[in-house]
């Protein structure tokens, strides 16, 4: 699972959403959350903007070490 799959978990979870209901606010079929969430897909910068408007909480936090650099 990469950084912003286990990211978009947590939030989901904390705000008490299935992912069918993410996929359903964020417009997107019903497993592609699952895929975001396991790592199998990621989602592009403008659906993560979509998920932290639906979770409300800032894309950055969705984002959370997920780029940075491994040399660091």
């Amino acid at each position: 699972m990469n950084q912003i799959g286990k990211n978009i978990k947590e939030y989901r979870e904390r705000r008490g959403i299935s992912q069918q209901e993410l996929a359903l606010k964020i417009r997107v079929g019903n497993g592609t959350i699952e895929k975001y969430e396991t790592g199998a897909s990621i989602p592009t910068l403008q659906t993560i903007l979509k998920i932290s408007t639906a979770l409300d909480v800032p894309a950055a936090e969705l984002m959370d070490h997920a780029y940075q650099n491994p040399a660091q």
